[in-house]
């Protein structure tokens, strides 16, 4: 199968509007963005031009779109800036806006799609890095009733189900088989809003951008006719009034479950803050700007989680290993009860691994502790060293005439106690080259599949 490549926009490209909620008009230009750079919103309308990732971890506000912020500054109603980069497949882009609030436009992501069609894209060296799920995960609210589901997939698939339990917008459903489709079934699909909500946004001045082109609005009980005739006067429309499917007659629906399209396209926007393109199947119950942000950053730890997986070292117990207990007598100088290693599983240019079973007959048990024997954490530490000293004395040609000495320990972790019957796995890597002698390495240890100790580690090798 042939590997995807990042991509990233070929020119830059800019578009201006009104924000939403401030009214201000806001120049916003896709850049582009080297390898693994990610999405990033830059305020160039502020001093020293601050950058704010996307990144479900910076959010602070989902009330009325979703809102980032880093070290006091903001970008706010990021959601459809980013559904527009996620389904349109580019993977690194530094976005510049000259306001706090991106463009609303016509509420949906038909002009940004169009804008960075409009330059096209361009392959880059990287492969595109997939977040590729081993299980399901689940998020619910039993408060909002609302659900998050992703379920392993080979694409990124996306199904909506909306119900606000009224007439005019009850049960919608709406999926998209592929990203691919997001372009042609999804960008173009409008915000919408039910009237009491407009009523209360207008009477507390927080939709100073919206013109009643932008949004679909839902009406679910009678209106009087001056209330309506406030509402274009303020949206500054000759009239106003309610078709008799219960909309406002601003716009016309582009799909019969426009509002569950574009609930779509918002979970796709705010699943961008996830970091990584996934290959998932992801179901939303009645979503919402904050059960997306929330599932969001339960993905972002399942992340964290399977990332620390994949670091754990491989041990094949039937496969032989590269130095057996007699070999690495020959190197340390270690004897026991003090030699602290049984084996070494692997070694490279950038570090080194090592094992050590943990058994009853450890001489430290008699009285650490009689009664609940556990593993010293500095011999944890000296059982590591001895690893990294395996590793740093295989440097010389004649290592039976060397021997290591601590200089510097630093971030010792203890995260699980260590207790017989345990196998340690020990996985170190250079920090810097080895020069005169001194080696820099950060070393974890794990049993199974848990990291049960880490540490950075320097040590001197000399002549005895």
């Amino acid at each position: 199968m042939k590997t995807m490549k990042q991509r990233t926009v070929k020119e830059s490209v800019t578009l201006t509007g009104a924000g939403l909620h401030t009214g201000q008009n806001v120049s916003i230009t896709f850049n582009p963005a080297p390898d693994g750079h990610g999405y990033k919103f830059r305020r160039i309308d502020l001093e020293n031009s601050p950058v704010i990732e996307a990144d479900a971890d910076l959010v602070v506000d989902t009330s009325r779109g979703t809102t980032l912020e880093k070290n006091g500054v903001r970008v706010s109603t990021v959601e459809h800036v980013l559904a527009s980069l996620s389904g349109m497949g580019i993977d690194n882009c530094l976005i510049d806006l000259d306001g706090e609030e991106t463009p609303i436009l016509d509420g949906s992501a038909r002009y940004y799609v169009e804008a960075l069609e409009k330059v096209g894209f361009v392959e880059q060296s990287f492969d595109r890095e997939y977040l590729v799920l081993d299980e399901t995960i689940t998020y619910s609210n039993s408060s909002r009733k609302t659900e998050m589901i992703a379920v392993p997939d080979n694409d990124f698939r996306v199904s909506t189900m909306i119900d606000y339990e009224t007439r005019v917008l009850g049960t919608q459903f709406a999926s998209i088989q592929s990203i691919n489709q997001f372009k042609e079934e999804i960008s173009s699909c409008r915000t919408f809003v039910f009237l009491h909500e407009l009523e209360y946004l207008v009477n507390n001045n927080l939709v100073k951008g919206g013109d009643l082109n932008n949004a679909i609005v839902f009406v679910n009980r009678p209106i009087p006719k001056d209330e309506l005739q406030r509402l274009a006067t303020f949206f500054n429309k000759p009239d106003v009034e309610v078709l008799q499917e219960g909309i406002l007659n601003n716009i016309d629906l582009r799909y019969p479950n426009e509002p569950a399209r574009h609930k779509l396209l918002d979970v796709v926007g705010d699943l961008a803050l996830v970091g990584k393109p996934m290959k998932a199947h992801i179901i939303a119950t009645r979503p919402g700007h904050s059960t997306n942000v929330e599932f969001a950053k339960m993905i972002k730890r399942y992340l964290k989680k399977k990332s620390q997986f994949s670091e754990v070292p491989h041990f094949d117990p039937n496969q032989a290993p590269l130095l057996d207990i007699n070999a690495i007598k020959k190197i340390l100088p270690h004897r026991p009860p003090f030699l602290l290693i049984d084996k070494i599983i692997s070694m490279d240019d950038s570090g080194v691994t090592g094992l050590k079973n943990v058994t009853m007959n450890e001489a430290f048990f008699v009285g650490h502790f009689p009664n609940e024997p556990v593993m010293p954490g500095v011999l944890q530490i000296e059982a590591m060293a001895q690893v990294g000293g395996i590793y740093v004395l295989r440097t010389v040609p004649d290592p039976e005439n060397y021997i290591t000495y601590f200089l510097k320990i630093e971030n010792a972790r203890f995260r699980h106690k260590v207790v017989p019957g345990d196998t340690l796995l020990f996985r170190l890597r250079l920090l810097s080259p080895i020069r005169r002698g001194i080696c820099e390495m950060e070393g974890k240890a794990y049993v199974g599949n848990k990291l049960v100790m880490e540490a950075q580690l320097m040590a001197q090798i000399s002549k005895k």
